[in-house]
């Protein structure tokens, strides 16, 4: 049985065409994300990439669309908060909303008084699930309120 010796070289001694010497094809990307692009990312591979933020307290609310009137004013208390996102995920349109409850917790009590009862909703502490954060860490935010 012969074997067929493979040649030493596989490139052409005068190739035909030049590589290109960009490999990504959109060069008008910016170098850093933006603040947009920061607040889509996982909390955890954030810390993981840039490190540890400083961030003050924060309580986040996500709830999907919901039928009713309420809706409408649930998402416009959404969009007044520290941070508001939104996305369509499992065939439903999410709204996620970020209060940092040391100057008016307020706005994070009547938007959660809007969406405790939708299906779905839930409520991070620190951009995490967290053990009773309906029924310890809410109240403890309700103090605040003067």
């Amino acid at each position: 049985m012969s074997t067929s010796k493979a040649p030493d070289r596989v490139l052409p001694d005068r190739p035909e065409t030049r590589p290109l010497e960009r490999f990504w094809p959109y060069t008008d990307v910016s170098e850093q994300p933006s603040d947009e692009e920061l607040a889509k990312v996982d909390p955890d591979l954030r810390e993981a990439l840039f490190g540890p933020l400083n961030l003050p307290f924060s309580v986040s609310l996500i709830f999907p669309d919901f039928e009713g009137e309420a809706c409408a004013r649930a998402v416009r208390l959404a969009r007044a908060s520290d941070e508001y996102f939104e996305k369509d995920s499992e065939g439903k349109h999410w709204h996620r909303a970020r209060f940092y409850t040391a100057d008016r917790p307020m706005r994070l009590r009547d938007l959660y008084l809007i969406v405790a009862g939708v299906p779905g909703n839930e409520v991070l502490i620190n951009d995490r699930r967290v053990p009773y954060a309906r029924e310890l860490w809410l109240p403890m935010v309700w103090l605040l309120i003067r």
